[in-house]
């Protein structure tokens, strides 16, 4: 293998990751999947219009409102395949609580307490759970993160599926259901507008977005993932630190009465999350959190200027929350309570809705996160 040079960039679409052809797909079942929401009607209840869209979808059941995702690892697993042949160590603990993470991280965006985790574990062949300690790993990892999340683990689906999953490899999914209780605690940007202050929590690493182009990137460098990142960790230990769980910087909030206006959680399409809302807003930042070694690491190496840095991978700041300027420092501490460090990072103006990065001089506009 060769190293990446600075003339040589590697970009999201060249790992094989192209937004443009993926969101047109989304956008449309979208709008297929709005026009069953009458059908809450026959039972008694109602959707949350404004929920259609959000990370999370949820319905009016009377006294509380019941919020639902699924969602997909993606390709993570390879990498700790890959650092399992390395290193002769599983990684599937913290595998685990990156499929919870995603499935919960997006859960709390609307206001919802998390509930009930089932699980999704699709093999290549049955073989793959013969293997006792990564098995023993995935099942101690996903426990745990359930216990932090405060959540019960219902159960889940573990077919074997020859011919559609690759042998020796596995697919990993999570969902998640969870209640809006009071229904105060709802949070669907209807409060959102220019004043509120944006709050960045910390991320732990590249999550469990961007994954395969950290991998196209390692197939370039001279010592694939066993290449030191320069902080005296490997560019694949690096990558499988765990996704942060941020419902208990949420949980806390609301345990002290503090409601977002609004939330993102940043995982793929990056800081350009940010625009989720339809509103027509400008999401000004002035403080940029440092980055983690290796999403640093990863932008050298690709060559990626800012722009596409930071509208393709978190840059260090793994969920936004977008509340009242009066909060922002207390959200900040009660962050830093939970073990999670958080910045204010910017502020909330009427104008265009884009992104303005101030301190790098980038700019995310409407056209660049078409998701509704």
């Amino acid at each position: 293998m060769t190293a990446a040079t600075p003339n040589t960039p590697l970009t999201y679409d060249q790992a094989g990751v192209n937004y443009d052809l993926i969101d047109p797909l989304k956008v449309a079942a979208q709008r297929a999947a709005a026009q069953t929401g009458a059908h809450l009607a026959s039972h008694g209840f109602s959707e949350v219009l404004a929920s259609r869209g959000e990370s999370a979808y949820v319905v009016d059941v009377g006294p509380m409102y019941l919020a639902s995702i699924v969602e997909c690892l993606g390709t993570k697993t390879l990498v700790a395949d890959e650092m399992a042949t390395l290193t002769g160590k599983s990684y599937y603990d913290s595998i685990a609580q990156d499929t919870i993470a995603m499935a919960v991280n997006d859960l709390i965006t609307v206001g919802a307490t998390p509930l009930v985790v089932q699980a999704y574990w699709a093999a290549g062949g049955s073989d793959w759970f013969g293997d006792k300690v990564r098995a023993n790993a995935l099942v101690a990892g996903w426990k745990k993160a359930c216990e932090v999340c405060n959540v019960a683990w219902g159960g889940g689906e573990t077919p074997a599926l020859a011919g559609i999953v690759a042998d020796g490899r596995v697919d990993l999914a999570a969902s998640c259901t969870g209640i809006i209780s009071p229904k105060t605690r709802l949070s669907v940007g209807d409060e959102l507008g220019a004043g509120d202050a944006i709050v960045f929590l910390a991320s732990s690493g590249i999550h469990a977005n961007g994954l395969s182009l950290a991998r196209k990137l390692a197939e370039r460098l001279p010592q694939g993932y066993l290449t030191d990142i320069g902080n005296g960790q490997t560019y694949g230990e690096a990558l499988l630190a765990p996704t942060v769980l941020y419902s208990p910087v949420t949980e806390a909030m609301a345990a002290e009465g503090i409601i977002p206006n609004y939330c993102a959680n940043v995982t793929g399409h990056g800081w350009r999350k940010l625009l989720r809302h339809p509103k027509q807003l400008t999401y000004r930042i002035t403080t940029v959190p440092p980055k983690t070694p290796v999403l640093a690491f990863m932008q050298k190496e690709c060559a990626l200027d800012d722009h596409e840095a930071y509208g393709t991978l978190n840059m260090g700041a793994g969920f936004a929350l977008y509340v009242k300027p009066e909060h922002a420092e207390r959200v900040v501490a009660i962050a830093k309570a939970q073990g999670i460090d958080a910045w204010v990072a910017g502020r909330v103006e009427d104008g265009p809705k884009q992104v303005v990065i101030e301190p790098l001089g980038v700019t995310y506009g409407a056209e660049e996160l078409q998701l509704r």
